[in-house]
């Protein structure tokens, strides 16, 4: 079992942002019992959520960054599988009805025992028993590498009281062993039938477990399946479906396909770019900029696509400017650019970073012709 450093993972979220004993409390209230004031921020902007703070404090869950025993290793994955958890849960919980917590009903303790392989000594498990076997398609692999709770709530004059949860279940697409320790690296490659038959299997396990709790009986529990993508990919993996266990439900019977692609441009190792307008319209954007600015070190973008649509593209501009004149003037020049060669309709996040540090940042959301932009600068 693998912990990632907590520090990151709060970051991560602020960016973006054995049974079930000790799944917590349910409601939240600002006179509870125990004394602790519940306040909430305001969402920056429409289709954001307010989230819920205690005393002050931003509540992180005990369950972020623990994953299985799999040698995946891709932090692109970590980002996308919990900014995609978001969109998920958006589809079921409003953000102009629910408040946002970070998970706190599955405990550190719980999610490692459900992660682990099942056994005698840990008949939770939910990836499959050890069957001995160390040949790659002979083996039992590790289908389920992490877990992601976000817990949703509703006020009702002071009280605060959770009335959804969503569950993000990461599956592996390539299961990283090893047949001795320290040893190579082999793969089990996991297929998209199995990765499905599994994750629904899993999800109602969940879903049941789950329902033990008097607290949590009679919300819905929504659980989406998320496919990893692998070690090598310079972005995260997508969802592929999501289901939805109704109020006193112990199953998810209709579960709804997630259409999302992510790919790296320009492309590598010759794939075919998803869509060869967009690609063609980045890298006019790139070798616009650097006829002008040859010293630049590198011109990358993340895409992502839902239903077939451009939706996001993240782009990384990777620089030798260090003066703060000379960053404004590129950043003035890269937004420029920007306006006229990228697609219109996508938002688009522009970093412009040397090796050591982000210089600045030009961002647009979805849909809009508007360009914001900031130069970093310290005193």
């Amino acid at each position: 079992m693998k912990k990632l450093s907590k520090l990151s993972m709060i970051v991560m979220t602020l960016f973006l942002l054995v049974g079930c004993g000790n799944l917590g409390e349910s409601s939240l209230s600002s006179h509870s019992q125990n004394g602790k004031k519940v306040t909430t921020t305001q969402a920056s902007k429409s289709g954001q959520y307010s989230t819920l703070l205690q005393n002050g404090h931003y509540k992180t869950s005990p369950i972020s960054g623990v994953t299985g025993d799999s040698d995946s290793n891709n932090n692109h994955n970590l980002r996308s599988f919990e900014a995609g958890l978001i969109s998920v849960s958006q589809k079921e919980f409003s953000p102009d009805k629910y408040f946002f917590q970070e998970g706190q009903m599955i405990s550190t303790a719980t999610a490692q025992k459900w992660l682990n392989r099942k056994s005698a000594d840990n008949p939770l498990g939910l990836n499959p028993k050890d069957n001995g076997s160390k040949d790659p398609d002979k083996r039992n692999p590790i289908y389920l590498q992490q877990l992601l709770e976000q817990d949703f709530y509703t006020q009702n004059d002071k009280d605060y009281r959770l009335a959804g949860m969503t569950v993000g279940l990461s599956m592996n697409d390539i299961d990283y062993y090893t047949k001795e320790r320290y040893g190579a690296v082999f793969e089990t490659k996991i297929s998209d039938s199995q990765r499905q038959a599994m994750g629904q299997e899993m999800a109602n396990k969940v879903v049941q477990r789950l329902r033990k709790n008097n607290n949590l009986r009679n919300i819905p529990i929504v659980i989406g399946l998320y496919r990893q993508n692998v070690n090598d990919s310079l972005v995260g993996g997508t969802f592929f479906s999501y289901g939805v266990s109704h109020k006193n439900g112990e199953s998810i019977k209709d579960w709804k396909p997630i259409k999302e692609q992510n790919q790296v441009l320009p492309v590598v190792n010759n794939e075919t770019p998803i869509n060869s307008n967009d690609a063609d319209d980045f890298s006019n954007f790139k070798n616009h900029i650097e006829s002008y600015f040859p010293n630049l070190s590198g011109v990358t973008a993340q895409v992502h696509y839902q239903d077939g649509s451009l939706n996001g593209m993240v782009i990384t501009i990777t620089t030798q400017f260090y003066g703060v004149a000379q960053i404004r003037s590129f950043t003035q020049f890269v937004q420029e650019a920007a306006n006229r060669y990228l697609p219109q309709q996508p938002a688009l996040e522009i970093k412009i970073q040397t090796v050591q540090d982000m210089q600045s940042l030009i961002t647009k959301d979805y849909n809009s012709k508007q360009f914001t932009n900031h130069v970093l600068i310290s005193y």
